[in-house]
């Protein structure tokens, strides 16, 4: 994925930083409680998700260009088309809530969504508590600094402060291989970004997708590090135990790979981003199948 380093500047610097937290569906207070509200207990069945009209559906405000909130409070981004799709197939309304990358689990296990599509990095950790169904990207790390001090390997990071987001693979990832490296940790990607800007730390680590859309709209800043740690999976997550929702996922997957339904997301959402010259096929899974 190291050709991310070279994709052009482009738009959507403003809506990285958008804060809001209401979008197409209701708010998320109203979105949990008919989530919460099942004959199952924790989850909802795809049979009583029809039959209520809606969908809760957790994604990310604050994580452009796969999940952010926009100028008009309308979600928009890569996971939110999907998220569409998935409401337009089911027969219901999608209700959006926000989630940050430390709630994602809990949001599922108390019931306050019905799927997780954050971003969400497939981990055996992770697995032991929801249920993942076929992946449709693949990511890995990156590393983003100032301009004037850039990080080009994880030994200049040695004794330096790195900016990561609560309960993301990046934390996982450096608290387990690089305990000399301190760790700034942060609930908002938002505020994590802001930190950086404010040199509160020395870098910022977070999938490269993401670090690389920033840096791009952000100069005076560089992915130095564009591929670490190894290759992941990011997949739809459903409650653990939640079959019938998971079934349906995995065939919505399958289905929308006949018709490279992501690689028509990556164009509406990602390319205007990452530039014509970038590859969507480093990023894109079609038909849950990785290459």
């Amino acid at each position: 994925m190291k050709q991310f380093s070279r994709l052009i500047t482009s738009v959507l610097a403003a809506s990285l930083l958008a804060m809001g937290l209401s979008g197409c569906g209701t708010s998320a207070d109203t979105a949990s409680s008919a989530a919460a509200s099942t004959s199952s207990g924790s989850f909802r069945t795809v049979d009583e998700i029809k039959s209520s009209g809606q969908v809760t559906i957790g994604v990310f405000s604050d994580k452009a260009p796969f999940g952010y909130v926009d100028e008009n409070g309308d979600y928009q981004g890569y996971d939110v088309e999907f998220a569409n799709r998935i409401g337009t197939d089911l027969g219901v309304k999608v209700n959006f809530v926000s989630v940050d990358p430390a709630s994602r689990v809990e949001f599922l296990e108390t019931g306050k969504v019905d799927i997780i599509l954050a971003n969400f990095t497939v981990t055996d950790e992770r697995a032991e508590k929801v249920d993942f169904a076929l992946p449709y990207m693949k990511v890995s790390l990156g590393v983003v600094s100032p301009d004037g001090s850039v990080i080009t390997d994880v030994s200049q990071l040695d004794g330096k402060t790195l900016i990561v987001a609560k309960g993301t693979t990046a934390e996982t990832y450096f608290e387990k291989n690089y305990p000399n490296v301190k760790l700034q940790k942060y609930d908002q990607y938002a505020d994590a970004y802001n930190a950086l800007l404010d040199g509160r730390g020395d870098a910022f680590s977070t999938d490269n997708t993401e670090v690389l859309a920033w840096a791009l709209s952000n100069p005076g800043y560089t992915v130095g590090i564009t591929s670490l740690g190894d290759t992941d999976t990011i997949a739809p997550a459903v409650t653990k135990g939640n079959s019938t929702l998971l079934d349906w996922l995995n065939e919505e997957i399958k289905s929308l790979g006949t018709e490279n339904f992501f690689h028509k997301d990556y164009e509406d959402t990602l390319a205007p981003v990452y530039g014509s010259s970038s590859n969507p096929d480093d990023l894109v899974v079609e038909g849950g199948v990785v290459d």
